[in-house]
């Protein structure tokens, strides 16, 4: 898959290969600097499984990576559903729109009869084109975040039901 970037550059998505690891975290570790493996998110993660077909990765036309997305199975109560994220995008192509075709190609890969709902950390304003919008108070994660930024994404019926903390769900894998 690939398209323009506001006109000027061109990425192509490939689905996450293992031999991406060291570039990955190379990218995950100056995006977020060395200290992101401590916060709240990172729970959910540990002891867990990446959905291997969601996670993608974005080159540009040098085919440098420059973007990387990855799922992780959660639980709410007994609704199954996916941590989004990582989501991260070199900062030399920040605000090109890398991001978002990340998350617009794995979002529609996502089958809702499997996986309810989609939750991240992250800012409303970005996020929100994408559907997502503040948690319901009732829902928590495992550790201190700020409500405001505790997103999701779920069809109406099922965002109104969500409620409790969020648990990894490496079964789902």
């Amino acid at each position: 898959m690939s398209g323009p970037i506001c006109g000027y550059i061109m990425i192509t998505l490939h689905p996450t290969l293992a031999s991406h690891a060291d570039d990955i975290a190379a990218l995950l570790n100056t995006a977020f600097g060395p200290g992101f493996r401590a916060r709240t998110a990172e729970r959910l993660r540990e002891n867990n499984t990446a959905i291997a077909a969601l996670a993608y990765i974005a080159r540009d036309q040098h085919d440098a990576l420059v973007g990387s997305i990855s799922y992780w199975p959660v639980r709410l109560g007994r609704a199954a559903g996916l941590l989004l994220g990582p989501l991260a995008v070199d900062a030399r192509v920040q605000g090109k729109g890398v991001g978002v075709q990340l998350m617009q190609t794995t979002l529609d890969l996502v089958d809702p009869a499997r996986f309810a709902f989609v939750i991240l950390v992250g800012d409303l304003d970005y996020y929100a084109r994408m559907g997502f919008a503040t948690a319901p108070a009732q829902v928590h994660l495992p550790g201190p975040v700020d409500p405001a930024r505790l997103l999701i994404r779920a069809e109406e019926s099922v965002f109104e039901q969500l409620s409790g903390t969020l648990r990894p769900a490496p079964e789902l894998c």
